[in-house]
């Protein structure tokens, strides 16, 4: 097998449940090898958590921990238990999005500031914010990979404001792929996915259509599946992609390039 990942050490964000992006991209990297450490959104009942540590069981996480990115100080507890356990980073996958279901369908305008910020905290800040508790941490080369979409550059009906989270994203990728490469030549990248019908994608309003539609206009007449997005971060983690950094690539069936 040419991509290896033996002897990596992966942190996994985002896994909500089997549709999750998140979870195709642990699969494949559990697949090539890769240590997991996995986090989940903590709530009042632990719902999210029986739920994430059933799915991830068969991938034997070597980590397990809660993480709100609007908590500081779990964000914290992660990577001090990350520095205690493991000693290094080499795989960061960030997979977290979210704005309110308000703020998805109708008027971009009738975007609140509340909702604007959420938005943007959650979506985009977070990549920044992880990577500045990952940066003592990162191995030499390591790998960091996020999800974006091509509501960043595009006005997709209802995508709303987090068409804004992702632009803000993808400027997040560059520059901290400026910030982080000369050192220990980590790279940073972003990897834009067709959509997919996942918990985070029902939000959005008409997104059976979309779906619909890039099964009907997409070069390959079909969306993505979770596994080609796995397989795609697989690669951007691994020595094969060394040379890749500051990038969106995009894995939707060649959708971007229609102009539809």
């Amino acid at each position: 097998m040419l991509l290896d990942l033996s002897g990596k050490k992966a942190l996994v964000t985002g896994i909500a449940n089997n549709r999750s992006i998140a979870w195709g991209i642990a699969r494949q990297l559990h697949l090539a090898g890769a240590e997991l450490g996995v986090t989940y959104l903590p709530d009042e009942k632990g719902r999210f958590e029986a739920k994430v540590r059933e799915l991830t069981a068969p991938l034997n996480p070597g980590l397990f921990l809660p993480m709100d990115v609007q908590n500081p100080d779990q964000m914290q507890a992660v990577f001090q238990q990350l520095e205690s356990q493991w000693g290094q980073l080499d795989i960061l996958v960030h997979c977290l999005a979210f704005a309110n279901k308000a703020d998805l369908a109708g008027d971009f305008s009738a975007t609140t500031a509340q909702g604007f910020r959420t938005a943007l905290e959650i979506s985009a800040y977070s990549l920044t914010s992880l990577c500045h508790l990952a940066k003592p941490l990162f191995s030499q080369g390591a790998s960091v990979i996020t999800l974006t979409y091509l509501g960043s550059e595009r006005a997709v009906p209802n995508y709303n404001v987090m068409g804004l989270a992702k632009a803000a994203l993808e400027a997040s990728v560059r520059y901290l792929a400026a910030e982080l490469g000369p050192e220990k030549q980590v790279r940073v990248n972003a990897i834009s996915a067709g959509p997919i019908r996942t918990l985070a994608s029902s939000a959005v309003g008409g997104i059976l259509e979309m779906i619909h539609h890039v099964e009907e206009k997409a070069p390959l007449r079909r969306t993505v599946t979770q596994q080609e997005v796995g397989n795609t971060a697989a690669f951007l983690a691994s020595p094969l992609a060394s040379g890749i950094s500051g990038q969106v690539l995009y894995v939707d069936g060649g959708y971007c390039i229609t102009g539809l």
